[in-house]
């Protein structure tokens, strides 16, 4: 049963519309961050919210003995074809179909990771305190937490009720060529703290016509107070909150807050 549609029109072609971001750069980040903070780097590393596995795939590509949780299957399967693919890897992750609220593992992990402010995706009450319990419930004693989320900067200043257009070429297997063009609405309620994104996919057909595909996604707009106490609830201790991955300081117009949290235990 899938967990979340949310994405089921734009996951074949979420990796073209997001070209643009770095996971070399954030996977290092990441190393970093285990560098700093563990004695040493983890064996076993959980991706939450992995969507196409990009992330889970570049990880897997340093060692790391991956596994990949998502709640769309559509992002799921993309994932295991991208590994499927992907010949470098000699030990291809493991990918399952799991809700970030209350994914179940069969043990105990040195680091979680999530990705592309899949927590702001957490809207509901008690949905943020139930993910945190979750990861702190298969974290190792001491091991990390590393995710960010969208800062209430973004939320009124760059999302707002503000339309974009993004467009790219969709190459397929057998190398045709399309033009994918995306619409995106946003409408964000500084009431409710709640943002909708109304997206419209256009994707060119071989008779030159388009074929569109309409999907809603919400994100809640969080404090920085309201993560700090989620976490301490879970039983984790906050080690740093920076806005980029050179370990910068966050300010008041950082757009993308980066967390590092340990598992008490």
């Amino acid at each position: 049963m899938t967990e979340y549609d949310g994405y089921s029109a734009i996951a074949r072609v979420y990796d073209r519309l997001n070209a643009e971001l770095d996971y070399r750069a954030w996977a290092d980040f990441f190393e970093g961050c285990f560098d700093r903070y563990l004695p040493a780097r983890p064996e076993l590393v959980l991706d939450l919210a992995c969507g196409t596995g990009r992330m889970t795939l570049e990880l897997a590509r340093r060692g790391y003995d991956m596994i990949g949780a998502d709640g769309s299957e559509e992002m799921l399967c993309e994932a295991m074809m991208q590994s499927a693919l992907d010949e470098s890897l000699e030990k291809p992750p493991l990918f399952i179909l799991q809700d970030m609220r209350r994914f179940e593992l069969y043990g105990t992990v040195g680091a979680v990771t999530c990705c592309l402010d899949s927590l702001n995706y957490l809207t509901g009450e008690g949905d943020l305190d139930a993910c945190f319990a979750c990861v702190h419930n298969y974290l190792d004693p001491n091991g990390l937490f590393l995710f960010d989320m969208n800062t209430p900067y973004r939320f009124t200043e760059v999302y707002g009720d503000r339309a974009y257009i993004l467009e790219d070429e969709l190459v397929d297997e057998d190398g045709g060529r399309s033009e994918i063009y995306c619409g995106w609405q946003n409408a964000y309620d500084p009431e409710t703290k709640l943002c909708r994104f109304y997206l419209s996919l256009f994707e060119q057909k071989e008779d030159g016509s388009f074929t569109r595909a309409d999907e809603v996604q919400t994100e809640r707009c969080y404090t920085l107070d309201q993560i700090k106490a989620a976490l301490a609830r879970a039983g984790m201790e906050l080690l740093g909150v920076w806005s980029d991955f050179d370990f910068s300081p966050a300010k008041e117009t950082t757009e993308r807050w980066y967390f590092a949290a340990r598992a008490i235990k």
